[in-house]
């Protein structure tokens, strides 16, 4: 099978295979595993949170999404883009670091129009959330047919997701101290109002039968006191760091930021990998060739960027009349956003909702609308819109993830969609 071939394939898939592939008791048997009663916990006040089919990508797709990251990578590493990023960014983040910042999120649309077929990179995220619990899910599968049982990976050849988000943890202790990694923090605002909390549980009992101590707390339990930082009486070596409170300005962070600028623990992801990573304006630069050229980026690089990362630019009221006239085809992102917050669709975007944006720290990018999966939902098919999040450390893409929903943002409101494991079609079968 060719590579178009293989793309043609994972489309009729998307389109065709409406069957559930998710063992719900083999999930149940998972979360249960946690601790007696936690499937109920997780499920009770998430039922959008796992959906119950997978996504097919061809193998073309899954290799041009990891060339664009290491493309971004050889762009980040040049002093010219720190200079760059580091201009505008809050002090906080000209602070040097060791480690590099876990779990960045590439999140891309399948394009399929005139300049942008095939992976569009739509945003970089610091915090990704969800990759541990779509490792989870992608074991709680079961052949639904023959063309997904072809493709079901069955026992992973390599490293099983979880053992590389270990190792990236120890990686991050690692460029900072010889010393043994004892005990970690996860650590957001109100962590058990969150979303996503079931994951930190999860996280926690992975840290801890790897014989590291776990806590999830906020970050106003954390204390900076004699050179180090504590939850209560013990202290923090490693903060995994999932707040939206990128450069940690808050006031209930500032124990955590006297830390981290004291190089007292290790605070990961932090405010320096999100400037160089995650501002919105980064993907200004990124997707504009002259710019990239005049920073000496190879022609490949730039071909790579330019090729798959949509034409993007600063919203600048000089510029309102001109924005207003495109605005159909433009999608409009604040530059610090993160979670679809205040994010809006050109086309559907209101006059004073744009006064409102002129008036804001925005980015303009090209409108690239994701591309669908049709499933099953109350014997009904209905078309779901995907986006796909590879999970990324030091270059390398470790896990790929889908997430299906309807309406104007990515959201986990939306019957049938939810998380959705990624089943890589091959080009040769």
């Amino acid at each position: 099978m060719t590579s178009h071939a293989s793309i043609e394939l994972a489309d009729r898939l998307n389109a065709g295979c409406q069957c559930v592939s998710l063992d719900r008791e083999g999930l149940a048997a998972e979360l249960e595993r946690v601790s007696p009663g936690f499937h109920e916990e997780v499920m009770a006040g998430r039922p959008h949170l796992f959906s119950a089919s997978v996504v097919f990508v061809s193998a073309e797709h899954v290799q041009r999404m990891a060339c664009l990251v290491a493309a971004v990578e050889r762009v980040v590493a040049l002093p010219a883009w720190r200079e760059h990023v580091l201009a505008h960014a809050p002090a906080i983040a000209r602070h040097p670091t060791a480690s590099r910042g876990v779990f960045l999120g590439y999140d891309f649309h399948l394009g399929n129009g005139v300049g942008n077929f095939g992976p569009q990179l739509i945003e970089i995220n610091t915090n990704a959330g969800g990759g541990l619990l779509n490792a989870l899910l992608a074991r709680a599968q079961k052949a639904c047919c023959d063309d997904v049982e072809a493709l079901l990976p069955g026992d992973l050849a390599g490293d099983t997701p979880e053992h590389l988000f270990l190792e990236m943890f120890r990686a991050e202790w690692r460029a900072f101290s010889d010393a043994p990694l004892t005990r970690i923090a996860i650590v957001d605002e109100a962590p058990q109002t969150q979303y996503l909390y079931p994951e930190f549980v999860l996280f926690r009992r992975l840290f801890e039968r790897a014989g590291i101590r776990a806590v999830i707390c906020d970050p106003q339990e954390l204390a900076f006191r004699d050179g180090a930082l504590w939850h209560g009486a013990d202290r923090i070596d490693l903060v995994y760091n999932r707040l939206t409170d990128f450069a940690l300005e808050a006031p209930e962070s500032r124990a955590l930021r006297e830390a981290y600028l004291a190089d007292a623990t290790v605070v990961t992801p932090h405010p320096r990998a999100h400037a160089l990573y995650a501002d919105k304006r980064n993907l200004v630069a990124l997707s504009d060739d002259a710019v990239l050229a005049g920073w000496g980026v190879d022609a490949g690089t730039r071909a790579t960027l330019t090729a798959n990362i949509p034409r993007t630019e600063l919203v600048l009221p000089q510029h309102a009349d001109d924005l207003w006239a495109r605005r159909k085809a433009l999608f409009f992102k604040p530059a610090a956003g993160y979670g679809s917050k205040a994010a809006y669709r050109g086309d559907k975007i209101t006059k004073r909702v744009f006064d409102e944006v002129l008036a804001g720290s925005y980015i303009a990018q090209a409108l690239v609308p994701p591309s669908s999966r049709t499933l099953k939902v109350a014997e009904a098919p209905v078309e779901l819109k995907l986006d796909l999040r590879n999970y990324v450390y030091a270059g390398h893409v470790q896990l790929i993830a889908a997430r299906l929903w309807q309406g104007q943002t990515t959201n986990f409101r939306t019957p049938g969609g939810g998380f959705a494991p990624v089943l890589t079609v091959p080009s040769v079968l």
